[in-house]
């Protein structure tokens, strides 16, 4: 089996406050091999993009990691002082933010932050790393790339902006690109070429990409495995096809059910009742449970673990370890 180039193992993020200890993540594990798009879904607040910060060190204190490991090719990152780690973000792994805007510079060009970002992570002069970056804009679907480069990043549309922040991340050729929402700000042609950028350079370089979105459309076009959190907990995760046809989780399923499709005429769409609990007020059990139409007892009181259902597929649901007891 394939070595994970990210592993991520119990991680546990919390965030002191004047009401007491806020838990963001709890216990949250998984893997991406080289070469491979895992996405990660859920509501607003679930705790995708809090993940997202830990892995790259970005969390800002009084927030930390109080339990859990995070390893890069085998490389324990998680514990690295600030310098270390700086040198890691960039060069090994390469952040799309959700808002372009905290990533581009004001003041500097386009053509200043990209050469910057390529000389300090790669061997080049000036001239090769401004070829270079004028490639990365033309493959992100920046039009005039060569002439476009010279801008700010006020003379750029929100969409092109957050091509440029696309480009800016795959600047030094990352091992692993985690994509925040990369798609948010683009219309649907533009969406289909940055999905296709993210396929190629797993395809090409064996890179790996964790994309966080709202989007299972775009999941189901980009991942090859995808990954379920609520309530900063893992609800479930697999391989596409599988949780997306054979969801073990009721969340999971919740959230399918709520997607229109072409082949159904339905007057309504099915909505989960109720909404994510506060982070100061996760029920006891499975955080789901008051919400689930199909919990029972053991779910009030009991947190389960994620129960394999089928290779490489996991649940975190009392109900997936009945059907697994049920198949045996």
């Amino acid at each position: 089996m394939t070595e994970p180039l990210l592993s991520v193992r119990d991680l546990v993020v919390e965030f002191p406050t004047r009401r007491g200890m806020l838990r963001a993540l709890d216990g949250v594990s998984f893997d991406i091999a080289p070469g491979e798009v895992l996405g990660m879904v859920g509501e607003s607040g679930a705790g995708k993009s809090i993940t997202g910060a830990a892995i790259i060190g970005l969390i800002e204190p009084p927030g930390r990691i109080v339990r859990g490991e995070i390893r890069l090719a085998g490389e324990r990152i998680d514990n690295l002082p600030p310098e270390a780690m700086r040198r890691i973000r960039g060069k090994r792994i390469g952040m799309v933010f959700q808002d372009p805007l905290t990533s581009l510079n004001p003041l500097y060009t386009v053509a200043r932050q990209l050469i910057e970002t390529i000389r300090v992570h790669l061997d080049m002069s000036e001239a090769e790393a401004r070829a270079h970056a004028i490639g990365l804009l033309d493959r992100v679907g920046i039009p005039a790339a060569a002439r476009r480069i010279d801008d700010y990043p006020h003379h750029f549309s929100g969409g092109m902006r957050q091509r440029v922040v696309i480009a800016l991340a795959l600047a030094a050729e990352p091992e692993l690109v985690i994509a925040d929402e990369p798609t948010t700000a683009l219309d649907v042609s533009v969406q289909s070429q940055i999905i296709d950028v993210l396929k190629e350079i797993c395809a090409e370089r064996g890179a790996a990409v964790m994309l966080i979105t709202h989007d299972m459309g775009v999941i189901a076009e980009t991942a090859d495995r995808v990954a379920v959190l609520y309530a900063g907990r893992m609800a479930e995760i697999g391989p596409v096809r599988d949780v997306i046809l054979n969801a073990s989780h009721p969340y999971t399923s919740g959230l399918m059910a709520s997607i229109p499709t072409l082949v159904q005429d339905t007057d309504r769409l099915v909505q989960i009742p109720g909404s994510m609990p506060r982070l100061n007020a996760i029920p006891s059990g499975c955080a789901f449970n008051p919400r689930c139409n199909q919990a029972f007892e053991r779910c009030r009181i009991e947190q389960p673990p994620l129960i394999d259902v089928a290779p490489r597929h996991a649940a975190a649901c009392w109900l997936a370890e009945e059907e697994t007891k049920n198949d045996g």
